[in-house]
């Protein structure tokens, strides 16, 4: 029988490669590290790890009423997480970096990791990903309560550190980019942000 780190280092590893692709939770983290600093962009970043690991227990703990749940309200979660990001889109388009430079206070630091936490909850295909991981790699069935709950540590872990690594590396490159280059990024992030959200209203339609 697989032991608990054994489990701790597969969620790891789950975590790490479910939060490593590029997508519009990337871009704000990216966006924002470079526009409000480290800090901001790793609470970004921290929001979808929360999510991931809420649907990491689902996954683990067998908790079928609640994923079928989610699945059969797939639609309207899409069309809800696509209007959100088309919000934060705009918001990135008609930002002031200036102002979002000097816009460090808690007040910001919750919206930062809130914003993202509802924009993964609301994202029907992070909760079909960790059940067909889990369920392909025989995780779903793991027996008592410590594997499982180390295997959602893990996911947590893995999915933070990714987020860390690129809010960290990001923010290194803040100090180079003058007020003008911070509007252009706005820009390009804010209409790839819109376009994502426009895409998820699309393809719930499409349902």
């Amino acid at each position: 029988m697989p032991s608990a780190v054994s489990f701790f280092l597969r969620g790891l590893v789950i975590g790490l490669s479910i939060a490593a692709p590029v997508g519009p939770i990337g871009l704000l983290c990216i966006r924002r590290s470079l526009a409000e600093g480290r800090l901001v962009g790793l609470l970004t970043g921290l929001g979808a790890a929360t999510a991931d690991a809420v649907y990491g227990a689902v996954a683990a703990f067998g908790l079928t009423a609640v994923s079928g749940a989610l699945v059969a309200y797939r639609t309207s979660l899409a069309l809800v997480g696509g209007a959100f990001l088309c919000y934060l889109g705009v918001r990135t388009l008609i930002g002031n970096p200036a102002h979002d430079r000097a816009s460090t206070r808690s007040q910001g630091l919750a919206s930062a990791y809130a914003s993202t936490f509802v924009l993964t909850l609301t994202n029907p295909m992070t909760i079909l990903s960790f059940v067909a991981i889990f369920a392909g790699l025989g995780l779903a069935s793991a027996p008592g309560y410590r594997s499982p709950a180390m295997l959602v540590i893990g996911v947590f872990s893995g999915s933070a550190a990714w987020w860390l690594l690129l809010s960290t590396g990001t923010s290194l490159l803040r100090a180079t980019i003058s007020v003008r280059w911070m509007g252009i990024i706005n820009q390009v992030s804010g209409s790839l942000i819109v376009a994502f959200g426009i895409y998820a209203i699309a393809t719930a339609f499409r349902r």
